[in-house]
């Protein structure tokens, strides 16, 4: 298999855990990034794995859910507070069904995955997301898709 990856950085978006005991009950925030592994058993016409400049509408992606963005369970006891603050102007919410680093590399994955699935016919795929919360902290998602079957 041929390998490549692509870094997208420069994410600022908050969130909030508030179950957990410490203080990340507390909205704090972390400049995000993502760095995505792309494989393919054949190269492009062009001799690529994912021609770079072709990941513009992942990018995009990226930008619209986590660049200046609120990131807030389903279940969180506060959400129509924070449907409140979003309504006011106040802040950009998102709302996921888990906000942590490990579930947004599983979430860049399968947007990463549809995305190609869809432009190269399953020529290529994303095999692994590094999601970072900063440089010392990061969670990884790794995985073929199901319609990749690697011999």
């Amino acid at each position: 298999m041929h390998t490549c990856s692509k870094r997208f950085g420069g994410f600022p978006c908050c969130h909030r855990q508030p179950d957990h005991p410490g203080h990340c009950r507390f909205v704090h925030g972390y400049d995000r990034s993502f760095t995505c592994w792309f494989g393919a058993r054949e190269l492009d016409v062009h001799g690529f794995v994912v021609d770079f400049s072709s990941l513009r509408p992942l990018r995009r992606l990226l930008e619209e859910q986590f660049d200046h963005t609120f990131l807030v369970r389903g279940d969180d006891p506060l959400l129509e507070h924070w449907r409140r603050l979003h309504d006011l102007g106040a802040l950009d919410l998102r709302v996921m069904d888990n906000v942590g680093m490990e579930a947004s590399a599983l979430w860049v994955w399968e947007q990463a995955n549809a995305l190609l699935r869809e432009r190269d016919g399953g020529r290529s795929w994303c095999w692994r997301v590094e999601a970072r919360e900063n440089d010392q902290n990061a969670a990884r998602w790794d995985a073929l898709p199901p319609w990749c079957a690697l011999p």
